[in-house]
């Protein structure tokens, strides 16, 4: 970010400027402008505003979306600037506070981000609010020179009299464009006139996390800090029973070893390393559970049981059963998918400090309003009195969007009870095994094909646990007793097949699960992509000529797998050694094709050399960004396709760190080239998460296309 301040000065102006006069407002979802309000004009006039104004000509933008990687401190700025017209070079950025105001314009009562919704969802909104604060700087320097707003324009933090050359600052404007009413309709810009939307703009991001300047939640600290490590239950459901903690107490630094009612037993301490000795120093008896003899094995037996039987019904398009009979030929195939961690970079981590009239928090965050409801059923404070300060996250990938809020609640339980600030820490092993996994899922599929070698029936039962039961998604995402998020890129695929049947199996293992990147379409693109390969090669017809005849009716998905297969010479490498695999998704409103290539060493065993992607993400506001964030989600990935898995023996997590949970390494990294497609439209979509579903099934289809061996359960083992 631009500015150069400390925390605490951030803290302390994030409700003031100390000089000069501020323009703020806010544009609510319902595109109608709130007056701006009257009053002291050294004082920001609405907290929850995305602009703020200053005398001295600073342009402050606040954005209410967490920063984890995936570029929204520069994608969001930018749609704000190219409407409001300030100069690009000379913007700050200010993390939003949580205020109702900032809510997400399609969960309504949630501040958060996710869903790779950040840009589309904020599109409209943050347009408005540029353009709206640049009609009132415009009409307020009309007023000034006597003249018609038709004939000034803004340009560069500057509005200026075209026929006169005049030119007055937004900061010299701002207190006499503060008393304007604010304009209930504005005019937008069309696309031919964007100037920042469309560029690669270098992230504003970037320099500070180069040199080092950035802060992330677990560089923060505040006086009187303490640290804490978090003794939890080395089985999921398991209750603290006996704890001798003199050994842990006697470790100097220690201050602390507090039960806690979240579960667990934090040691705390005057640093790290004192808590994390502290910590390895308790002696705990833990009750037994059901759990104890869970077995991914047993889990395993059980999801097969379940395949057996009809579930409850997601899609049913004609007569699948007589339709299957009468097919020329059957398939059928089991795909199964495991536990995955999310595993960013940055472990979990969170600074509480509770006091009798305030809770604060330092965190990275992607789910404010959850976490202030923590906090205060906690507390039995009042949401104003609750402030969440949100940082840079080091990675997340769904794991910081946790509705239950886990790592805030021990936090702020373990400030409150010995009534000082606290850092609460995760290690690389606590982050692991800590919960809150993908889930494990088994799909049971079986097709038909007709004398002509076309899909004429489709029969996919799906089983595994939901993530959104229980939650403030629930009545959202529930429909019918089955959790959207469990049977997304399933039921909903673009496949013209007359008749067709999706159903689904509920689960429940006790097990914490959460969205993981990309959330349902990561485990259901890996079984409709490879399945469909299964039937191109039964029906004996090119895999991509085999998928564009069942989208006629959809051109987007069309347009991108031919670009892909165009820039790929699909079908033109085998002679080279070079075998082909295809998959094509549509996620979150864009549309990704994959093909992926891989070779053959000395052994017969494939290594992925390049992946050829193709996207279509409706209008692109940074083609640096998107390129950037469609191959992390392709390594994100590979990583989970090639290693991932999380395994249970006797109750317990098999996995502790990044030696037995691998991720994918530098020298195993393909060549990846992205192509963007010009769809027309008029409307961005999903760019964070919307690479990572296709990219094991064009794997898994180059394999077998190099191998002759179907891969139906991840990880790859071959």
């Amino acid at each position: 970010m631009k500015q150069k301040t400390t925390r605490r000065i951030f803290l302390q102006t994030s409700t003031a400027v100390g000089v000069g006069f501020a323009l703020g407002f806010y544009i609510p979802p319902n595109k109608k402008a709130m007056a701006a309000t009257k009053g002291d004009p050294s004082i920001i006039l609405k907290p929850n505003a995305f602009i703020r104004i200053a005398a001295d000509n600073t342009v402050t933008l606040i954005i209410h979306k967490a920063e984890m990687g995936q570029g929204v401190y520069t994608s969001l700025p930018m749609i704000i600037v190219e409407e409001l017209e300030a100069d690009w070079d000379t913007i700050k950025i200010e993390s939003a506070p949580v205020d109702p105001d900032y809510n997400h314009t399609i969960w309504k009562a949630v501040q958060g981000t996710g869903g790779s919704t950040s840009v589309s969802s904020t599109w409209e909104q943050l347009r408005l609010a540029g353009a709206t604060a640049r009609e009132m700087l415009i009409m307020a320097a009309a007023q000034t020179w006597e003249v018609s707003p038709d004939s000034c324009r803004a340009e560069k933090s500057y509005v200026i009299h075209s026929p006169t050359k005049r030119r007055l600052s937004f900061g010299a404007l701002a207190e006499k464009a503060s008393q304007i009413p604010v304009p209930e309709n504005v005019t937008l810009k069309t696309p031919d006139r964007f100037k920042l939307i469309g560029k690669s703009i270098k992230r504003l991001d970037t320099p500070d996390k180069v040199r080092a300047k950035a802060s992330f939640g677990i560089d923060v600290e505040i006086p009187g800090m303490l640290s804490a490590v978090i003794a939890r239950p080395p089985v999921f459901g398991s209750r603290l029973k006996n704890l001798d903690s003199e050994a842990a107490k006697s470790i100097p630094g220690v201050k602390y070893v507090v039960p806690l009612e979240v579960g667990g037993v934090a040691v705390v301490a005057e640093h790290f390393w004192a808590a994390k000795k502290g910590r390895d120093a308790l002696k705990i008896e833990w009750s037994n559970t059901a759990n104890d003899s869970l077995s991914s094995e047993s889990l395993r037996q059980k999801y097969a049981q379940l395949a057996k039987k009809p579930g409850l019904i997601a899609r049913k398009v004609g007569q699948v059963k007589e339709a299957l009979s009468e097919s020329k030929q059957r398939l059928e195939a089991v795909y199964e998918t495991p536990y995955l961690a999310h595993a960013p970079m940055e472990p979990l981590n969170c600074i509480a400090d509770v006091r009798a009239d305030s809770c604060e928090i330092w965190t990275g965050t992607q789910m404010q309003t959850t976490d202030q409801q923590a906090a205060c059923a906690i507390t039995g404070l009042k949401p104003e009195q609750v402030k969440i300060h949100t940082t840079l996250l080091g990675g997340s990938f769904g794991r910081r969007a946790n509705p239950h809020g886990d790592f805030v609640k021990e936090a702020v339980h373990l400030s409150k009870a010995i009534s000082q600030p606290v850092k609460v820490l995760w290690t690389r092993e606590d982050d692991i095994k800590g919960g809150y996994y993908r889930p494990m899922h088994y799909s049971k599929i079986s097709a038909g094909l007709d004398e002509n070698g076309n899909v004429n029936a489709w029969c996919h039962r799906l089983i595994g646990e939901s993530i959104v039961e229980g939650t403030i998604f629930e009545a959202a995402l529930f429909h019918e007793g089955i959790d959207h998020l469990s049977i997304e890129g399933a039921a909903d695929h673009p496949y013209a097949i007359p008749n067709q049947l999706v159903d689904h199996h509920a689960v429940k293992n006790n097990i914490p699960v959460l969205w993981w990147r990309s959330v349902g379409h990561s485990f259901t693109s890996f079984v409709v992509e490879s399945f469909l390969d299964e039937l191109a090669h039964l029906a004996q017809r090119d895999p991509v000529e085999f998928r564009l005849a069942m989208l006629e009716e959809y051109p987007r998905h069309q347009a991108t797998l031919k670009l892909a297969a165009q820039q790929a010479g699909w079908g033109k490498q085998t002679s080279n050694g070079i075998y082909q695999g295809v998959a094509l998704h549509k996620s979150f409103g864009s549309i990704v094709a994959q093909i992926a290539e891989v070779s053959l060493n000395d052994q017969g065993k494939p290594h992925l050399e390049r992946v050829v992607c193709a996207v279509d993400c409706g209008l692109v506001l940074n083609p640096s960004t998107v390129r950037d964030q469609v191959q992390s989600g392709i390594v994100y990935g590979l990583s989970a396709a090639l290693y991932g898995q999380i395994t249970f023996q006797q109750g317990r997590v098999q996995q502790n760190n990044f030696h037995d949970y691998q991720v994918l390494r530098m020298n195993e990294m393909p060549k990846i080239e992205v192509y963007l497609v010009n769809s027309g439209e008029t409307q961005p979509y999903g760019v964070g998460e919307i690479s990572t579903p296709p990219i094991a099934p064009a794997l898994c289809n180059a394999i077998f296309a190099a191998t002759g061996e179907r891969v139906r359960q991840l990880p790859i083992r071959l």
